[in-house]
């Protein structure tokens, strides 16, 4: 078996039910050796003996979850250490069991593949110093690939803690705080109808278990209920369908907001009352609005897509500082924690695909403190009569076009032949009048493009994993992003071994 497949950054992802050409890598006898060297990893790291680690579980709402959890719970067991079963839980929460003065777990682990399709599944790993990064996680495969497999499962019965129970209460105290509504403390939420999208995987708790003890209404909420097979809509806020869903049920209901959630709880999107899709730009500029006014001047840390016009409303409208850095959550969040430490005062670190950190929150990427955030602005404004949270984000400027584009690469060394055309890039552009490299790169090449020559800007980077360079273009005129694209092209026709039918496409029509 090739371990090293299994490592997707700092997860760790495989295929659990064949499906198609997929044959699966990931069972149960494979969590098992997972879980035992998970333990001796802890040991070495914490200087706690293995038979007095503790490690907590859960699962989201995919139909291998049982199964894989079990094989885990025995591969902890047999290294003499404790077990215990959170059932079905969100992945922020899992950490939380870490830190949690009642429970004080060493380790955690949240059985998961985030959106992926019903046939996959993995594994995210906590301390209570926040998630395993990638060198962790190649360890952790470094060692499962010296282990034997087991012959048989042994069916051990864990120890169970509420997790979610004690999470839930967190989140009813912070929004009842955060509200402080004089005429109905216990239930600052009467009044407000709130719907929820969970996507059938594991966020219908927070419909259930925060919003409705609050005094939500949250009738007209859509799939709340868990399904492992996802029947409805890929359980993702960059997924149109899913998006068009939380849309539909907001104006359906006459809503005050609507929150959705990936599977696994870390990532959120919502939409206002007036049925606006708030993600991506918008989310994180809202998100942003509200960290200012608590900490002006702080810096945000985003990733390296986010738009010009976000970093305008950051900077020039809300007077905080905008530091645009890599792709992948986990950078951009270590990049926070880092600017911190190194006396840079950053309280928010978010990501275009929903995953957002707070300083306040453990530099956690939860969907659903973002969310409990976002409902307690809300509550605030109609309570104020100041309408929807739109209207925290009235200046931010949005371009007039977007595309993204994969431009695949067929080399078998694709790291080198990418980054050969990223430096072949940055010589093409000086044939184009006011084309600019943007004065700060952390991640591929990012140009700025005169008013003349596309009134925009486009980025052009390697993927980390895949044989790939993603293409992002904006621009804020009609028809900016095709004229980009066409100059593109004309770049990229001199190389062979490359493909962009889609790129092609787009200027053809």
């Amino acid at each position: 078996m090739d371990w090293k497949k299994l490592q997707n950054g700092s997860d760790i992802r495989g295929v659990a039910i064949a499906r198609d050409n997929e044959k699966v890598n990931l069972t149960a006898e494979t969590a098992y050796i997972l879980g035992a060297v998970f333990v001796e990893w802890l040991s070495k790291k914490s200087g706690v003996s293995t038979n007095s680690i503790k490690i907590a579980l859960g699962t989201d709402s995919r139909i291998t979850g049982a199964d894989l959890k079990k094989g885990f719970i025995a591969g902890i067991v047999s290294k003499g250490a404790s077990a215990f079963d959170c059932g079905m839980a969100s992945t922020p929460a899992m950490f939380m069991s870490t830190v949690i003065e009642e429970f004080s777990c060493h380790g955690a682990v949240m059985v998961t593949a985030s959106h992926l399709p019903y046939n996959r599944n993995g594994f995210k790993f906590f301390t209570p110093n926040g998630s395993l990064d990638s060198k962790d996680i190649g360890e952790l495969l470094i060692k499962a690939s010296q282990e034997k497999f087991p012959l048989t499962i042994p069916d051990i019965i864990p120890h169970r803690i509420p997790l979610m129970e004690k999470y839930c209460s967190i989140f009813i105290n912070n929004i009842r705080k955060g509200i402080n509504r004089a005429d109905d403390y216990d239930k600052p939420l009467s009044g407000m109808k709130i719907v929820v999208n969970a996507g059938n995987g594991a966020g219908g708790f927070f419909a259930h278990d925060i919003l409705k003890p609050l005094g939500a209404d949250i009738e007209g909420s859509v799939f709340l209920e868990p399904d492992g097979m996802f029947p409805n809509h890929e359980p993702n806020p960059e997924n149109s369908k899913a998006m068009e869903s939380i849309q539909k049920a907001v104006i359906n209901n006459n809503a005050d907001l609507g929150i959705i959630f990936d599977t696994d709880v870390d990532r959120s999107a919502i939409v206002d009352s007036n049925g606006t899709i708030i993600n991506r730009n918008s989310l994180i500029a809202l998100i942003s609005a509200i960290v200012l006014k608590e900490h002006p001047g702080t810096t945000v840390v985003t990733d390296s897509v986010t738009s010009e016009g976000l970093r305008i409303f950051i900077e020039d409208k809300l007077g905080g500082k905008h530091h645009r850095f890599k792709r992948g959550y986990k950078n951009v969040i270590d990049k926070a924690i880092r600017l911190n430490k190194e006396g840079e005062e950053c309280h928010l670190a978010m990501e275009t695909s929903g995953h957002g950190a707070m300083k306040e929150n453990y530099f956690l990427d939860d969907g659903a403190y973002l969310a409990a955030r976002l409902v307690i602005e809300s509550a605030k404004l109609k309570l104020e009569n100041k309408g929807s949270i739109q209207y925290l984000i009235k200046d931010l400027a949005h371009p007039i076009e977007e595309v993204e584009f994969r431009i695949n690469l067929h080399n078998n060394d694709f790291s080198k032949q990418g980054n050969m055309i990223i430096n072949d890039l940055k010589k093409y552009i000086n044939k184009i009048t006011t084309w600019k490299i943007a004065p700060v790169n952390h991640e591929g090449l990012r140009i700025i493009c005169g008013k003349d020559e596309g009134d925009g800007w486009f980025l052009l980077r390697l993927s980390l994993h895949d044989p790939v360079l993603p293409l992002n273009i904006e621009s804020d005129s009609q028809g900016g992003t095709v004229l980009i694209a066409n100059k593109l092209i004309d770049f990229f026709k001199e190389y062979n071994n490359i493909s962009y039918d889609k790129l092609v496409e787009y200027v053809s029509v």
